[in-house]
């Protein structure tokens, strides 16, 4: 089942200050490809409602602000999309990870 990004797209838009319809298929692949990259990680992403976590959003758009164009800070957007992403795998509550009962994954 595709992704829904139809509420990330308007966001997304926003943080890059884009206000024309123009690069709207670009800004949509690289919410998909974003999506795509945290649940390969091992994130939980909703498929069948829209994507209302913070976090994941705040990801999203991170990923995006790092490979929109050619942006002069890539590299700070990268190491925070990756930092981003990390805590993300690493939260019991964004994967299907599940913790026994003495604590252990």
């Amino acid at each position: 089942m595709p992704y829904t990004y139809s509420a990330l797209l308007p966001t997304v838009k926003l943080a890059l200050r884009i206000t024309t319809n123009a690069f709207d298929a670009e800004v949509e692949g690289l919410i998909l490809a974003a999506l795509d990259d945290l649940k390969v990680a091992g994130v939980v992403i909703a498929t069948d409602t829209e994507q209302t976590d913070p976090l994941i959003i705040r990801a999203v758009t991170t990923y995006c602000k790092a490979n929109f164009g050619q942006p002069d800070e890539y590299e700070r957007l990268k190491a925070s999309y990756d930092e981003q992403k990390a805590q993300l795998v690493t939260c019991t509550g964004h994967t299907t990870w599940e913790v026994s009962s003495n604590g252990q994954v």
